[in-house]
């Protein structure tokens, strides 16, 4: 009935009148029967009992303790900005305005941060390899499907595992430890706005860094803060280093997400440098892929779901 081929992590199967597939030389022809297509030591699909309308969430010790680090420090921020350099200002208006900025940035920031962790990044469905999702798929003589040995799944195209959310995620970019989750196809946008307000608001505490200093050395140390001297100084530096180490890394990664989405190609498809498959689009095109159609102000809340229009149906035949 058919022939399989293993291609590392998973496993293509062919369908034909004894056709063989063309291996190289790690890889060899195992002739198998139409039974090996069935279950194979994988259990059926949960049944649909509202299980999809929960929280995703990944239970990764090294995962949760960076976003306990991340939160923590975004928290900090919030503290010498507001108790150090705000209330203790001169300048009424100054305080009000820069003040509004920063919490409404960093709150941004922490929910665009909350959304990319808690939401599925497009997990293909675990155990899908069965033998009656097979025959609904209604394979050609030549076709093709991958299977997935490690979460027992059908693979669609631009799919790849991962091992820490051991799950077979859609167009995954990379997993992200800083928010406990795989960046994917329906997380990509809060992932990107995330990087986006972090380094904003990096980028505006060091510019209020700046100006406190200058303005202390002005005035007397002890009326531009309600802290001792050497405890502001201690207080600023360590802020302003933590403002710079987050400027530069979230500003790169931002700029990487931007240039993977607009060439619609995910970081591990430039790493492995896959061939394209996938039809090629405009710049804007991909871009209302991951944020939504049409272009609107909702780019920029990570509480907008985004619309992203008419999608071509991911593939299980090659």
């Amino acid at each position: 009935m058919g022939d399989v081929e293993t291609y590392g992590d998973v496993e293509g199967f062919k369908y034909g009148p004894r056709s063989t597939m063309r291996s190289s030389s790690r890889n060899r022809n195992i002739e198998r029967r139409a039974e090996y297509l069935q279950a194979d030591q994988c259990m059926p699909p949960p049944l649909d009992d509202g299980s999809m309308d929960r929280i995703w969430f990944i239970k990764d010790g090294c995962g949760l303790a960076c976003v306990f680090v991340t939160w923590m420090l975004v928290f900090y921020a919030e503290f010498v900005v507001v108790f150090v350099m705000l209330i203790p200002g001169q300048h009424l208006m100054y305080s009000i305005i820069n003040g509004i900025i920063f919490n409404a940035l960093a709150f941004l920031a922490l929910a665009s941060h909350s959304r990319a962790m808690l939401t599925d990044p497009g997990a293909v469905p675990k155990g899908n390899a069965t033998k009656e999702f097979i025959e609904s798929l209604q394979l050609k003589p030549g076709q093709v499907v991958y299977k997935c040995p490690k979460c027992c799944s059908i693979k669609p195209e631009r799919a790849h595992h991962c091992s820490v959310c051991k799950r077979c995620i859609r167009k995954m970019d990379h997993h992200c430890p800083w928010v406990n989750n795989c960046v994917g196809e329906n997380n990509q946008k809060y992932f990107v706005l995330f990087t986006m307000y972090i380094a904003l608001i990096s980028l505006h505490a060091l510019t209020m860094v700046c100006f406190h200093f200058l303005y202390c050395f002005e005035e007397e140390w002890l009326k531009c803060s309600s802290f001792s001297p050497p405890s502001t100084v201690i207080l600023l530096i360590l802020l302003c280093f933590e403002g710079l180490l987050f400027l530069i890394f979230t500003a790169v990664m931002f700029g990487t997400q931007v240039h993977s989405i607009c060439s619609d190609e995910t970081g591990i498809e430039q790493l492995k440098k896959e061939e394209r498959r996938w039809a090629k689009k405009t710049k804007w095109m991909n871009l209302k892929a991951v944020f939504g159609h049409p272009f609107s102000v909702e780019w920029l809340s990570p509480f907008a779901t985004p619309d992203q229009g008419k999608v071509d149906p991911y593939q299980y035949v090659v």
